[in-house]
């Protein structure tokens, strides 16, 4: 930390940097079909999401606790494809819905709070971390696209981590949420109710770093945000099984 303090100039151009990127300019109609296609040209398998109407979610769940998050299709694990040719049949049949990608194929997702985020990226980037592609989810989370640490054809190489997570779990991992396999991430561009949106910060032309490189900003950065101490941070590094 003292060595990125004395980095002063580095981190101050960052900044800079990063909040010229900012505010985002949500992708247009026009601009979303590209830009699916550049997600799955870059190995991001993706499937239809559900959408916002008005302030609810176009499911026909009665109060749904995702609203516009969720795929459309149980099947989505199976369902999931970088086939340009499908994705194209989807964008322009479904010319409203969100796309996820499902993660722990190709990729994994290391999803944490906005501010933390951004720490974790400016500290990253003054340190000349390969940084892949990141996005800034709903206002309120950033999500760093890392190489997958595991798929089911590895199941000997597989390692549990008690920062996995799956939808069904999201409420229980305030902090550092680490998607793999059996989870899922809205893919950029997405539209959420109340005009929120998924962006890219940095697109998916980024080559995928290892996940373990970025772990340890972003606990840190996690940790410190949430009032935590270091212990903390040291208690959220991944546990082989």
């Amino acid at each position: 930390m003292s060595e990125f303090g004395r980095r002063s100039g580095t981190q101050g151009r960052i900044s800079r940097w990063l909040r010229g990127r900012r505010p985002k300019e949500t992708a247009g109609d026009e601009q979303r079909e590209p830009l699916l296609l550049a997600a799955a040209a870059a190995g991001l398998p993706l499937a239809p999401a559900a959408h916002p109407a008005g302030y609810r979610c176009s499911c026909d769940r009665v109060g749904c606790p995702t609203p516009a998050r969720h795929p459309v299709s149980f099947a989505w694990q199976t369902q999931s494809t970088t086939d340009r040719a499908q994705i194209e049949r989807w964008a322009r049949h479904q010319p409203q819905a969100n796309f996820i990608t499902a993660t722990g194929m190709v990729h994994d997702v290391l999803d944490v709070p906005l501010t933390a985020g951004h720490e974790a990226l400016e500290r990253l980037l003054a340190s000349g971390v390969d940084v892949g592609p990141v996005a800034e989810s709903g206002g309120d989370r950033m999500l760093f696209f890392t190489a997958t640490r595991g798929t089911p054809e590895d199941e000997d190489e597989w390692w549990p981590c008690e920062l996995d997570c799956h939808p069904e779990t999201m409420d229980e991992h305030p902090g550092l949420r680490w998607h793999c396999r059996g989870s899922y991430v809205l893919v950029p561009p997405a539209r959420l109710p109340g005009d929120l949106s998924v962006d890219w910060l940095r697109g998916p032309e980024h080559p995928l770093p290892d996940p373990l490189t970025l772990l340890e900003a972003l606990t840190d950065a996690c940790a410190r945000h949430a009032g935590q101490g270091t212990d903390h941070a040291a208690s959220a590094w991944p546990h082989h099984g």
